[in-house]
């Protein structure tokens, strides 16, 4: 696992082929940062940060990143939810997904491997919306809460870079929240999908901005509403 890109995004460094191309073809427009912001912490559960586990991706990194963006957060007053995925004992909630990775069975009610990292426990009134696929406004109540509250912008942490936190900048776009990629906040278990995945959401869905960028933001906020 990793914890931020090696050159991510078409606005990176300079000399990338890649990104000039993508470039002057007009990709990666900025989408201007708005004024009622919620955070959201994806599926940083156990599976993802425990040895042996099958899931495990190598690193806490990204964990600790998530953690500072929290801390933030919270600090700030602006609305925290968090996702978790958990599924029933046979898996048939999980549809053709557990089928495609086996290994997501073993979140079921009372495992270990669901448990939401203690870096990053949820606070007294903070959401946590239970998942069954990649994107966490799928099948969930997240759009209609965040509609609720009037954002506007949502910060994305978590994991994985290529899986989930794509798939809900994805949607969080489509739902029209302008979606905040943290780089050094989201991890994956190896450095090529977690890279390509950063180039994809820069170029086309979203925002990937630094932790310090968001941390000096969330500074400047005045408090809030709550998720409640």
């Amino acid at each position: 696992m990793v914890s931020e890109a090696h050159g991510a995004g078409p606005r990176g460094p300079a000399a990338d082929p890649l990104a000039d191309d993508y470039a002057r073809a007009g990709f990666g427009q900025g989408l201007a940062w708005g004024d009622r912001p919620a955070l959201l912490m994806v599926d940083l559960v156990r599976a993802y940060f425990q040895p042996g586990a099958e899931l495990f991706m190598g690193s806490d990194a990204c964990l600790h990143a998530a953690g500072r963006v929290l801390a933030a957060a919270q600090a700030a007053g602006i609305p925290v939810a968090h996702t978790r995925v958990e599924y029933d004992r046979d898996g048939v909630n999980g549809g053709l997904f557990v089928r495609k990775i086996p290994a997501l069975r073993k979140l079921t009610p009372g495992s270990p491997l669901a448990e939401i990292m203690p870096e990053v426990a949820p606070g007294e009134h903070e959401v946590v919306i239970v998942k069954q696929y990649a994107s966490a406004f799928f099948g969930t109540t997240l759009a209609s809460t965040l509609t609720a509250l009037g954002v506007d912008t949502l910060v994305i942490t978590g994991v994985s870079t290529s899986g989930c936190v794509r798939a809900t900048a994805v949607d969080a776009l489509q739902h029209g929240f302008v979606p905040l990629v943290v780089r050094q906040a989201v991890g994956d278990r190896d450095p090529r999908p977690h890279d390509a995945a950063l180039f994809d959401l820069q170029a086309k869905y979203a925002e990937v901005v630094d932790e310090d960028a968001v941390l000096a933001w969330l500074a400047a906020r005045t408090a809030g509403p709550s998720v409640s």
